[in-house]
């Protein structure tokens, strides 16, 4: 804005003479540039959308009134490694046998079993990211038990370094101990397979392939559209194929316990005496875990429902945390029972370090498959065969001492970030 400013300036002219005075008056216009500063302030809304839903307590999910959970294929197949756990432990089972069990789902006590169409074998170590030189390694654990333990076991060969058959221990008191069938390196190949099952079978499952970013985002466009995959126990399919792939993962968890109210912790009284949930209810127990088994149900309950609302950074961030709590189940068990198998040693109880280290090494092969909060896994598969070698040296679990397995449970512990209690 310009303003104009009138000054009127003047001079007086005295002049020093007797008869005049003259006085002189002159304006000058001056211009004067002034400048407004104007702030002129905006308001912008802004809509933020928000997916809001009610989670249910228990894992139970309907469409029109029917359920949309089921995970059948699950149930048969933990009731399949449990079985092969046994097995795996009878001198009298021949290769032929086991291996039919294993690979193709037939032979099994439990009639029901055989009509499942399912098979064990063909889901281990089976997700894209694990490696192809597990699975021969379960096969092999079946030959050597066949051909080496269960004919020395047969002919009464009493176990030593080097040579296959039955150890028992004798007790302080002079009474009969724990009995272990193994092989020439002290293998108890029971414990080997039914360890290595939870962390090459059911963890790999779980976090590799069902619940991973690739399989789930797999069914994406299926999941947006309504398009319905699956179907339960009626005639037409009314279930997405994303939200049955998270209900499958689901089921390698908690196939052998209560879909409403699992066990969660309840170990002494759940219905699954050899698989994942067994340990998970033995971390659950410790008192630096306290509710780690209700973390993880409920983990399943909001990435079940946030695949039912369409909100994918919800399912997958639940997702992150089933795959990280259940790792730990892998993580503290492969170093205590290390831990456990050095003290038998020192306690002069070989027969129960055979058993324990058996445990740790199956728990130990797991270590591959887990994933920890950065989505990694505890060591890579490079990383668990060199300790793995070092634990089967020279004649095995025989010549192991409690210094040198301290030190590998100690390096667990660092790999995983896992403290025992």
């Amino acid at each position: 804005m310009k303003t104009k400013i009138l000054l009127c300036i003047t001079a007086v002219l005295l002049a020093f003479s007797c008869t005049e005075t003259e006085t002189i008056t002159e304006i000058v216009e001056v211009e004067k540039i002034v400048t407004e500063t104007v702030t002129v302030t905006e308001t912008e809304t802004v809509t933020e959308i928000q997916n809001v839903y009610v989670l249910p307590e228990e894992y139970s999910f309907t469409r029109n009134g029917l359920q949309t959970v089921y995970y059948t294929g699950q149930t048969a197949r933990l009731k399949m490694a449990t079985e092969l756990k046994d097995h795996m432990n009878d001198a009298a089972k021949t290769k032929d046998q086991l291996d039919t069990m294993f690979n193709s789902g037939t032979g099994f006590d439990d009639a029901t079993l055989d009509a499942s169409g399912k098979k064990v074998g063909n889901k281990t170590a089976s997700s894209p990211v694990a490696s192809a030189t597990v699975k021969p390694i379960f096969d092999g654990w079946i030959e050597d038990f066949t051909a080496n333990v269960a004919p020395a076991v047969n002919a009464g060969t009493t176990a030593s370094a080097g040579v296959a058959g039955s150890y028992t221990d004798t007790k302080p008191d002079g009474t009969t101990g724990r009995t272990v069938k193994i092989n020439a390196k002290g293998f108890e190949l029971n414990q080997f397979f039914s360890k290595g099952l939870i962390g090459a079978f059911q963890v790999d499952q779980i976090i590799n392939n069902y619940l991973s970013f690739s399989k789930l985002d797999g069914a994406r466009e299926d999941n947006d559209n309504g398009i319905y995959g699956y179907k339960n126990d009626q005639a037409e399919n009314y279930i997405t194929k994303m939200e049955h792939y998270w209900d499958e993962g689901f089921g390698y968890l908690y196939g052998l316990d209560s879909q409403f109210k699992p066990g969660l912790g309840n170990a002494a009284g759940g219905k699954d005496t050899a698989n994942l949930n067994k340990y998970l209810s033995k971390i659950n127990s410790q008192a630096n875990e306290a509710g780690i088994s209700q973390k993880i149900y409920n983990a399943f309950i909001a990435g079940r429902a946030a695949i039912v609302a369409k909100d994918y950074e919800e399912r997958d961030k639940q997702a992150a945390i089933i795959s990280a709590e259940i790792s730990k189940v892998i993580g503290y068990k492969a170093q205590s029972y290390l831990r456990d198998g050095a003290e038998d040693i020192t306690n002069g109880m070989w027969a129960d370090a055979h058993h324990a280290l058996s445990e740790g090494y199956g728990f130990i092969l797991g270590l591959q498959f887990t994933k920890n909060s950065d989505g990694n896994p505890y060591m890579t598969n490079t990383e668990v065969n060199s300790l793995l070698d070092r634990l089967s040296a020279g004649n095995g679990f025989w010549d192991r001492n409690a210094e040198e397995l301290n030190t590998m449970a100690d390096e667990v512990a660092q790999a995983t970030g896992l403290t025992l209690p």
